[in-house]
């Protein structure tokens, strides 16, 4: 199984869900990190990526990111990839990558971040 890392700021406050049948909750969220290059003419230029991610650790969702993730903190989010598929009203088929997160970890501004969240290998 690969393993991704991506350190960079929450899109959006995260949305905590619950499963219609389990009642399970878990935490999906937008992560974008931005590139900063210079092209062949010397011209600065960046890059934006975002990462749909989400996290099925309820503990982690709900006292961690629920309670301290807003808009705009950085993050470093650790997990693997899987593909999404599904078709949409249109008939049209649609593709999504998604990160799905093993670990999480807020870092504070001034250095004063909350302990890192998630399952370890």
């Amino acid at each position: 199984m690969q393993n991704v890392i991506v350190d960079g700021y929450l899109a959006a406050d995260p949305e905590i869900l619950t499963a219609e049948r389990s009642g399970a909750r878990r935490a999906r969220f937008r992560v974008v990190e931005t590139t900063r290059f210079r092209r062949a003419d010397g011209e600065a230029g960046e890059r934006t990526t975002g990462f749909n991610c989400l996290c099925f650790d309820e503990a982690v969702a709900e006292r961690y990111l629920g309670a301290y993730a807003r808009k705009g903190s950085r993050v470093v989010v650790q997990g693997h990839v899987e593909n999404d598929t599904w078709t949409g009203r249109d008939g049209a088929v649609h593709y999504d990558l998604r990160l799905i997160v093993r670990e999480v970890r807020i870092k504070d501004r001034r250095g004063e971040a909350p302990a890192p969240a998630g399952r370890r290998p």
